[in-house]
């Protein structure tokens, strides 16, 4: 009972000191957090451990932005760096420190990194910004006897946000066409392209792929054949559902360009314009 309350206890002081940042902060992108990881390790190994943990540490500093911050234990599991909260955390030992669903998460770090210098690990934790226990992502890093991270909330849009610009991407076909509304689809900087959701479009009578906002080089290729990772053949329910009934759902298993993990999807389709255009989220 004592070890269970301590280690309840260092997890809520991991939770707040950590999310230190919180508040007014804004959630930064997983490429954000991508750019800081790759700054810090080339830091690192360019000034060496002393010169990176200050810099890290300094929560005004360049390795400190929106919600993202470097933090850095050694091999026994003990904060060398942590740029939310280096007065609460340095020299805080938290190597079997769980996250909200009992994953041994500074343990895995450490293994991960046993087998390959870089690598990235899920967990589950608190975001401050709005009280929610959220999946977070990490890069980490081992530089010798320490393993270097950077963490992020990754966003996880709903299914309301997928019919929302399922309903969007018809109105525009049947405004300005499916060759106009492809182009925007299929623009990465576009309104059809936000966080884990994108549009693709199918020709219904081809089974041709017109649009596909994450991969735009798979237009004009046969979508009818295309199976996820457990060989269902997705594209070919979405068509042969948009001709019988003009919309529905369909179910299946795909890699969210965000986290880059392979999650369970449902996707909403309908028939516009000769066209199948579907929206998909994703749930873990």
């Amino acid at each position: 009972m004592q070890t269970s309350s301590f280690r309840s206890g260092l997890l809520g002081l991991l939770m707040l000191a950590a999310c230190g940042l919180a508040g007014a902060a804004e959630r930064a992108t997983p490429r954000e957090a991508r750019a800081l990881f790759d700054q810090a390790v080339k830091y690192l190994q360019a000034n060496g451990p002393e010169r990176a943990w200050q810099a890290f540490n300094d929560r005004k500093g360049a390795f400190v932005r929106k919600d993202l911050y470097v933090y850095v234990i050694d091999r026994q599991g003990t904060y060398v760096a942590n740029g939310a909260a280096p007065d609460s955390l340095i020299g805080l030992k938290v190597l079997d420190t769980v996250d909200a669903s009992g994953k041994p998460l500074f343990r895995e770090m450490i293994a991960v990194t046993d087998k390959q210098q870089q690598a990235h690990v899920q967990y589950v934790w608190l975001n401050r910004q709005n009280n929610h226990v959220e999946p977070k992502h990490a890069w980490v890093h081992r530089e010798g006897e320490h393993i270097l991270g950077v963490g992020y909330y990754a966003p996880r849009s709903t299914a309301a946000d997928a019919r929302k610009m399922l309903d969007a991407a018809s109105a525009e076909v049947r405004k300005s066409g499916i060759a106009a509304a492809a182009a925007k689809f299929n623009d990465a900087h576009g309104s059809f392209i936000g966080d884990d959701l994108y549009v693709f479009a199918v020709n219904l009578e081809s089974g041709k792929f017109e649009a596909h906002g994450m991969n735009p080089k798979w237009v004009g290729t046969d979508a009818s054949e295309l199976r996820d990772i457990e060989g269902h053949p997705l594209i070919r329910e979405m068509i042969e559902l948009a001709r019988s009934k003009g919309e529905g759902t369909v179910d299946y298993v795909w890699r969210n360009p965000v986290t880059n993990a392979v999650e369970k999807k449902r996707s909403f389709i309908r028939r516009t314009n000769g066209s199948l255009i579907g929206v998909g989220f994703y749930s873990e």
